[in-house]
């Protein structure tokens, strides 16, 4: 009988701040500039900078902490993790080791049906290194500093996930609730929030932790998943043959579907690190602390009760708006306004997804205004505009955020409730396909549906469909 293998997984997850200007320096933190843009003395490593900490970066480090239930460190300090490397142009990165500004926290998950807690270990402040590029058609290795002194936020858990559905839930949850408090956008894609994964296996039932192996370089939730049954894959294998997992640093592939080694795994005493002498500590007293947990926010957990009691929409429906605070905000802002709360959830379940979708956006990336959405919904309820003008004018609201009355009055969208005009189209519509009508009259009550359809053609799709139908029926 073959054996059964636990996994057991524990992740760095490293999140870049929503500070408009680097941790040390006042460098803008934009992403996307010419390389070497935004950069100065401080973050290209000059000898004799000295850096000056963004008080922002704490604060947000903070709200994060407090946010996932961690003790703050009332006098935390930095300090230098020495390592040699392109990217990093002081050959230290001033990070924190002995006093994190946050510890001892949890985030509670539900996967597979079930909820847990996964416990945090610890929460650093640190900066970000530079970014190699490698140009294989030269052979060559090109540096950019602009990411260098980027502020992060990194996020230690505990070894307490079993598989990759905890994990992405996990990891949703910290994208969710940092996203809530603003501190960062958390795109996986921009590389503003990065995953390192730390996996082991273990022969079910024992206690003793297998060797691990850190995989780095995953940038999507579908690429954790799919490095983690690859790695869990590949120890068991070895451990079946025989063999003995190494500790090390991997890199996985996503084409390839495949991790390799990089390097033998470090511990914290080959970095040498040692106190930041350029940084007095930073003392977080209860004054501040309490004035950083004053302002954070309802939190998706906290907005979906609130939603199922106030707004009466289906869970399903609350589950997704929440998932993204942009739509959250969207939906309670357009709800205030037009005061249709299942309306505005349509809207922003079926059109609003379906273009974001066509167009590759995230919500986040969402332009419209609420006012303009609120306007669409009271225009169609009010009959001004029927349901297909109502789909083509939200398009030009998703796309440039027009005002809706206008665009309605300048291109003379206004539905047709004139029965006179109505009556004669209908009249024509009879006239031209009699075989219909006569189906209608015979009791195929799906011939009503062609004859609405010319109908509104021939009125270019601004008459009233229930009034056309109405009319159809009764000169029939």
């Amino acid at each position: 009988m073959s054996k059964q293998y636990e996994t057991v997984i524990g992740l760095e997850v490293h999140v870049e701040l929503a500070t408009k200007t680097k941790i040390f320096c006042s460098c803008s933190t934009q992403f996307g500039g010419a390389p070497n843009t935004h950069t100065c003395p401080v973050c290209t490593g000059m000898p004799g900078s000295l850096p000056v900490l963004n008080k922002q970066v704490v604060e947000y480090a903070v709200a994060i902490g407090l946010a996932a239930n961690c003790t703050i460190t009332r006098e935390c300090k930095f300090d230098r993790k020495n390592y040699f490397y392109p990217d990093n142009p002081q050959n230290y990165q001033i990070s924190q080791l002995y006093l994190p500004i946050a510890r001892d926290g949890h985030v509670e998950i539900e996967a597979g049906g079930k909820r847990k807690k996964i416990r945090i270990h610890e929460m650093h402040m640190e900066e970000d290194a530079g970014k190699l590029v490698h140009d294989e058609w030269d052979d060559t290795s090109l540096v950019d500093y602009n990411r260098s002194g980027v502020p992060l936020v990194e996020i230690v858990s505990e070894p307490d996930m079993r598989s990759a559905q905890e994990v992405t839930a996990y990891l949703e949850k910290l994208r969710t609730m940092i996203q809530y408090l603003g501190a960062s956008d958390c795109r996986l894609q921009e590389g503003s929030m990065r995953v390192d994964v730390n996996l082991s296996v273990r022969e079910a039932g024992t206690e003793k932790l297998g060797t691990r192996t850190e995989m780095k370089n995953l940038n999507s939730f579908k690429a954790v998943t799919r490095a983690i049954e690859g790695e869990r894959q590949r120890q068991i294998e070895l451990l079946e043959d025989g063999k003995e997992v190494v500790q090390e640093t991997r890199r996985w592939d996503d084409n390839k579907e495949y991790s390799y080694a990089m390097r033998s795994k470090e511990d914290a005493q080959d970095y040498r690190y040692f106190p930041e002498p350029d940084l007095v500590p930073v003392v977080i007293d209860d004054e501040w602390t309490d004035r950083v947990r004053a302002g954070l926010p309802e939190f998706r957990d906290e907005k979906l009760k609130r939603y199922r009691k106030e707004f009466d929409i289906p869970q399903y429906d609350a589950e997704i708006i929440t998932a993204s605070k942009r739509l959250a905000d969207i939906f309670e802002e357009t709800t205030r306004l037009c005061g249709k709360p299942k309306k505005a959830a349509n809207w922003l379940m079926v059109d609003t997804m379906r273009l974001l979708k066509e167009h590759g956006m995230e919500p986040e990336d969402i332009t419209f205004s609420p006012v303009s959405l609120a306007e669409l919904i009271r225009l169609a309820d009010e009959g001004t505009i029927n349901s297909t003008v109502a789909r083509e004018v939200f398009e030009k609201v998703f796309e440039a955020d027009v005002d809706p009355k206008l665009y309605v009055e300048e291109r003379g969208l206004k539905t047709v409730s004139d029965e006179g005009a109505l009556r004669e189209a209908v009249s024509k519509v009879i006239e031209n396909d009699p075989k219909a009508a006569a189906d209608y009259r015979g009791g195929k009550e799906k011939a009503l549906g062609a004859l609405v359809g010319q109908t509104m053609k021939a009125m270019k799709g601004k008459a009233d469909p229930a009034l056309v139908s109405r009319l159809l029926k009764e000169m029939l």
